[in-house]
């Protein structure tokens, strides 16, 4: 498994959390039961790969910060989403802004590049060009306040 995949498993996660008004650790413990895990293998080739102990620290960290972070990070996205009430934007993209600026403030190894082209990539699978633009817009312009922010 890459951590593209795992990264995508987060953003599963993260909007799992976000639909069902379900805790991060009953997400984790579910997705990740064996059996479970086994039936989404048959409906996504995202989960034909359990993740190794490095990939499945990472998707614990990104939910678990998710989570925790998820007030400062709307509020991110709602600075940047000029025009867009947050609750106006799909809880898919949501999440996967969620975790993008997410890794971009506190997963030390991501670095900015990445973790944007990687929800582009992301969005590009799930919603039209449109969404893509619009994801890539909002995170364009955080990344450019925070870089300006950590270099003072």
């Amino acid at each position: 498994m890459t951590r593209s995949t795992a990264r995508e498993i987060a953003v599963h996660l993260v909007f799992g959390m976000d639909y069902t008004h379900t805790n991060v650790d009953e997400v984790l413990e579910t997705l990740l039961e064996t059996g479970y895990y086994s039936g989404l293998s048959q409906e996504l080739e995202l989960y034909q790969e359990r993740p190794n102990k490095k990939q499945l620290t990472y998707i614990r960290t990104v939910a678990q910060g998710c989570a925790a972070k998820s007030d400062e990070l709307d509020e991110i996205i709602a600075r940047y989403a000029i025009g867009w009430p947050v609750a106006r934007i799909s809880r898919l993209v949501k999440a996967i802004l969620r975790v993008a600026i997410f890794e971009v403030c506190y997963v030390d190894d991501v670095p900015t590049g990445v973790a944007i082209n990687e929800a582009v990539r992301m969005t590009r699978n799930y919603e039209d060009e449109e969404v893509v633009v619009f994801v890539n817009g909002i995170l364009g312009a955080f990344a450019r306040a925070h870089q300006a922010e950590t270099e003072e």
